[in-house]
């Protein structure tokens, strides 16, 4: 058993298995923003595709293997698939976490059916209410997690409290921010703006431990007023997509317009930029709450996309994300009961 190891779904995603498999490799190569060993990646999925694939990438690299017969697709029904597809890749990484062979998972495949088996297969941290999917961008150079991204589209005021405190963690934790400021996404500053479900959400942030700098609206994800902005599932995934799409649309439209007044060095001034928006250099998405590292990705993700994710999964484990999120919970709880008066 190696709880270290990195279960990574080979059969999930637009280009699998090859770009899959081209991630893994990149992530054992001097390219790597952070270098693993082969041994640590779990690679899942059908071998004999595996072992074709790495053939056609010239690669003899001595991963270990975890068979899994059958695939979700992008476009299934998750839970009809969870159901239908007992040995899919994704149910073997959950399965492989579960039995202690890996303590992480990357899949860039059917989000909503690693979510169902995670949360399924893995229960949640003790403490956790339900998981949230947090997204890490460096929009002005410095990191900021958005969360929930999707998870949770119609969650309850003490989820977001949660959100906010496991984003805390990890920006604490991982991302090395000593006291991460938080920020509720809304309509206005005003503390009685929004739903019924936000104004209660910030009265609990209000009265919590946490860094709570008040609401924030949408302009305000550039100004680095907070390095946590929590949100529902429905809205946090819309802003992700239209950040996203909004920036790639952008970068692309600056580079022609440069190239077409005929600046040869556009590409290379713009490569700053690039990283700073693309997804693939941030890999992926933290599904939090859930007794395990998961990490989701586009399903169009590229080799840097999956080399990245993988040494998120590999940085949130070694620095034990998890542990600090059941405590940081946990110390909410005191904080909660003795505002009640309880001992």
């Amino acid at each position: 058993m190696d709880s270290q190891r990195i279960a990574l779904d080979v059969m999930g995603g637009d280009d699998a298995p090859r770009a899959i498999l081209a991630g893994a490799l990149r992530a054992i190569s001097e390219d790597a923003a952070q270098r693993l060993d082969p041994e640590r990646i779990l690679l899942v999925g059908d071998p004999d595709a595996i072992a074709k694939g790495l053939a056609e990438l010239g690669s003899d690299a001595a991963f270990p293997v975890r068979a899994a017969s059958q695939a979700i697709g992008m476009d299934e029904s998750p839970a009809t698939a969870l159901r239908s597809k007992p040995d899919s890749s994704i149910a073997n990484c959950v399965g492989a976490v579960r039995t202690e062979e890996a303590g992480a998972i990357v899949s860039m495949g059917n989000t909503g059916a690693m979510v169902g088996a995670a949360t399924l297969g893995l229960k949640t941290l003790a403490g956790v209410k339900r998981p949230g999917i947090a997204v890490t961008m460096r929009l002005t150079g410095n990191p900021l997690t958005l969360l929930d991204m999707g998870a949770n589209i119609a969650p309850k005021p003490e989820h977001l409290l949660q959100y906010a405190i496991m984003g805390s963690v990890l920006m604490r934790d991982v991302l090395e921010t000593p006291k991460p400021r938080v920020g509720l996404l809304n309509i206005g500053e005003e503390a009685s703006k929004g739903t019924d479900l936000l104004k209660a959400a910030h009265e609990l942030l209000t009265n919590s431990h946490l860094e709570f700098v008040g609401n924030i609206e949408g302009g305000d994800i550039f100004s680095q007023k907070s390095d946590v902005i929590i949100a529902d599932g429905f809205t946090g995934n819309v802003v992700l997509k239209l950040l996203e799409g909004t920036a790639a649309f952008l970068l692309q439209m600056m580079l022609g317009e440069l190239k077409s007044h005929g600046v040869s060095w556009a590409p290379e001034a713009l490569k700053n930029i690039k990283r700073n928006i693309d997804y693939a250099e941030y890999g992926g998405a933290l599904l939090l709450g859930v007794g395990g590292v998961v990490v989701i990705g586009h399903g169009r993700s590229d080799a840097l996309a999956v080399s990245n994710a993988l040494g998120l999964a590999a940085r949130a484990m070694d620095n034990k994300v998890n542990e600090h999120i059941v405590r940081g919970l946990a110390r909410a709880a005191e904080v909660a009961s003795e505002e009640k008066g309880v001992v």
